[in-house]
């Protein structure tokens, strides 16, 4: 019986009936390595696959189309050897994350420290500086100045009924106005309570504070 060639996903193949050659990518960041091409000097292939596979964990298999993806049994073997070969070249560049299984290098997205990869055990450091970063933004948006022509916005003013729509022309209003822009009525009228001088809902009939009459029918 054969050795089973393992593998994963992150590879794919770049061989042709002259030789291999095969590219292998990291899990996380994309980045990657190119094994150098290794002729084949022993025989022709009757047509080309070029397809993604992977490494390092499981039966290698190919689906053969008969038509066109025949291949010299020469050929298959010496493919095989050249794979068994580049994955034994690029294996010390990766490592498998045991708590997410992806293959990611060890360059840049491996946690030495932590024995995982950086998705599951970010730079600390890293992560610090974009929290700062983010926090940087979100202060700037919290004390960033009104303008003059938002002032209407303050709580204060969100104390009192703010109007959609004039009551005589039925105008939209589009900022917090005391006037309607279209026809000039008076937007803001307060009532006060005549014994406690409560500020009232225009349309009260009682005070809420004294009980006094308000006049309105």
């Amino acid at each position: 019986m054969e050795d089973q060639i393992a593998f994963t996903s992150n590879y794919s193949d770049l061989s042709t009936d002259r030789g291999f050659q095969f590219e292998f990518h990291c899990d996380r960041c994309g980045s990657g390595f190119r094994t150098r091409f290794s002729a084949w000097a022993t025989g022709t292939a009757a047509s080309v696959l070029d397809a993604a596979s992977g490494l390092f964990g499981g039966v290698f298999s190919r689906a053969a189309d008969v038509g066109e993806r025949v291949r010299s049994a020469a050929w298959q073997r010496a493919h095989d050897e050249a794979f068994k070969e580049a994955a034994e070249e690029i294996r010390p560049a990766f490592a498998q994350c045991p708590r997410c299984s992806s293959w990611v290098c060890r360059k840049s997205c491996w946690n030495e420290k932590r024995g995982l990869c950086k998705n599951c055990a970010p730079d600390l450091g890293v992560e610090m500086s974009a929290a700062q970063a983010s926090r940087s933004v979100e202060e700037v948006w919290a004390h960033a100045a009104m303008a003059e022509e938002d002032k209407h916005l303050e709580q204060k003013e969100w104390r009192q009924t703010i109007r959609a729509s004039c009551p005589n022309c039925g105008a939209s209003l589009a900022t917090n106005a005391k006037f309607c822009p279209e026809c000039g009525a008076k937007l803001k009228v307060e009532l006060h309570c005549t014994e406690c001088g409560t500020l009232l809902d225009p349309n009260a009939k009682f005070c809420p504070e004294c009980g006094a009459k308000t006049g309105v029918k």
